[in-house]
This record gives structure tokens, sequence and C-alpha cells, in this order.
């Protein structure tokens, strides 16, 4: 990049002076169209759980969700990306669970495309919600060290997207972070004619540890107990993994790629973006939404403040998109702007 001038002529501050010049040289702009909204979905009629580690979220019944899913056409946010709970009973090693096309998923996506036909639903493709281990894919029964197989991890998952794809999902978002699943994936959902369900690929996941309040909030926390997914997920002090987990995935089919977490790691968002400039999103995840809302309540931050800078954030690295579960928080107060 060059720069001209040099002060006194050039004055940075003379565009800063007033709000007309700021919004008139403003590079980033934060919408509603850039917001996806998590939700968590549990079984029954009319029940809704709070989660305590994510202050304002909460597990909801599918006509609980219904509801919610209103609010947020009605704010403009055009997805919503659904994660299951599911009761401890159908938690199996081989997480069977996952591609019940009568299962907790299917329902919610037909509820809500039969409700919402315009809302974009977003499925997670993962078995950590179904195992007994707490882990995103199977594991040898006779394993002493619990290593996750992948190839026969990815074989599940197609069945888990297939089921997701008929139910009427209209993207899928593989979160395991196995190798080749996204390839397997599509290929499933061309032969059969799905052809235009879309791939989100969780592509440069990491092994963090800022994934805690969701684990509670789906159930798969005292499943996993101590154990470790490093065998899968990224590493956090690699960056340039990340770029090469992006070009296989875009290799295989992925529609779009997104980073997870989100603010420890705007650099790779950045990254991916430029090098790739492909669609990309971010998941600001729930451990970085509790340290917020801890912050909020003690009184340390502006909560609008921060919550919209936190956002923003993400559109300045070059995120296309983000997964927030300040979603409805954040289109509320931009429709009142």
């Amino acid at each position: 990049m060059q720069f001209f001038g040099r002060f006194p002529t050039t004055r940075m501050r003379r565009m800063r002076r007033d709000e007309f010049s700021r919004r008139l040289m403003r590079e980033h702009v934060l919408t509603a169209d850039d917001l996806i909204l998590p939700v968590f979905v549990l079984e029954g009629e009319n029940r809704e759980e709070a989660v305590p580690s994510m202050p304002g979220v909460k597990r909801l019944s599918i006509d609980r969700l219904l509801a919610l899913a209103e609010e947020a056409v009605g704010l403009g946010i055009p997805a919503l990306a659904l994660f299951p709970v599911i009761p401890p009973e159908l938690k199996t090693p081989g997480a069977e669970e996952a591609w019940n096309p009568a299962g907790l998923v299917p329902r919610a996506v037909r509820a809500l495309k039969q409700r919402f036909p315009q809302l974009g639903v977003i499925t997670d493709v993962a078995l950590d919600p179904y195992t007994s281990h707490g882990q995103d894919g199977l594991i040898a029964p006779d394993d002493p060290r619990g290593y996750v197989m992948n190839d026969e991890t990815v074989a599940a998952l197609v069945r888990q997207a297939l089921c997701h794809a008929h139910a009427g999902a209209d993207m899928v978002a593989p979160s395991d972070m196995m190798d080749g699943r996204i390839g397997a994936i599509r290929h499933a959902l061309d032969e059969q004619g799905l052809i235009h369900v879309r791939i989100l690929a969780y592509s440069a996941k990491y092994a963090s540890s800022f994934y805690g309040p969701f684990r509670d909030a789906v159930g798969s926390a005292a499943n996993l107990g101590k154990g470790s997914k490093a065998t899968y997920q990224m590493d956090p002090a690699n960056s340039d993994e990340a770029l090469r987990e992006v070009a296989l995935d875009l290799d295989e089919g992925a529609d779009i790629v997104m980073v997870k977490p989100g603010m420890p790691y705007l650099d790779v968002i950045r990254r991916v973006k430029e090098t790739f400039g492909v669609p990309t999103f971010a998941y600001q995840v729930s451990g970085e939404y509790a340290m917020l809302k801890a912050a909020f309540a003690h009184g340390w931050l502006d909560e609008q403040a921060a919550m919209m800078e936190s956002l923003l954030a993400f559109k300045r690295a070059g995120a296309d998109a983000i997964l927030t579960y300040f979603a409805l928080e954040a289109a509320r107060l931009l429709a009142r702007r």
C-alpha cells in the first residue's frame, strides 16, 4: 500500500471530526444479513431450559424454537444453525440416532421449513451429541487409546448429512474435522440428486478451550470428561495448516469455509479470505459469548458497544457471516438504528 501526504497538510483526524464524515469513509458495515443464530433444540413440548454458562441462551423444544425463529425472520436474520440436545438414553458408541429420520434434528428441520420456507436452516454434522463417549467420531471398542477412527466416522457422517438433507436442510455443516468428509458428503448428496444442498465446512476448527459452555449446552461435556479432541481438531499454534485444510475442503466441494473459534483466530480468518477469496464464515463461540456476558454483568464493559465492536471485528477480518449467540440482540439494535 502506498501512502501520500504528510502533516500538517494531511490531518487524519479531519475526517473523524463529525459523525457524517466518519460514516462516509467507514470501510466495513455490520447488518442483519451477516448474522446466523445458533440454537439448541431439545425433545418435548412447551419446554425451555436455561444454559447457566451462557446467560440469555436457552435450550428449546421445537414449538418454542418456532417462536424464536419467527422473531429472527422478522429481524432479517437469514439463517439458523441447529444443535441438538439428545437424551442420554439415545446416546450410543455408534451414534446411530444421528441418522434417525424421525430424530430430533430432522423433525426440527421439517417444522422450520414448513413454517418459514424463506429461512435458511443449517444443521451440524457431527457425532458428539449422539456418542456415549462424547467424541465427534467412532472409536474401536478394543482401542485403549480411544482414538477416533477416520474413515468409519466419515461413513457415519455421510448417513447423518443425507438424513438432514432429505428432511429439508438448506445447508449441512460438518464440524467434525475428519479427513475426506467433505468429498464423501458432496458425492453422496449429488448421487441422490440433492445438488442444491450447500456444504458449510468447519475447515479450520481448533482444539480450543473456548468450547466449554457449548458442550454443557448440548450435554456432551459429561460424556467427554477429560477426553481430548486434539487428534482431529487443529493445534491452536498453527495457521499455515489452516490454509491446507481450507484448500482440501474447497477441492472436495465445500461451498463455504469456516474458522472456529472466532476472535482468538481473526488472523486465520484474514489469511483464509485473502488466500482463497471464497465465502468465509466465523463462529463466535460459546466461550467468547460467556466471557463478554460475564463482563457485561459486572459492569466492566458497555454491553451494546462491546457486542457490536466484537461482531464488526469479524467483518473487518474478512468474514462474510458470523455465527453468534448475540444475533438476536445485535439484529434488534441494528433495526433501531
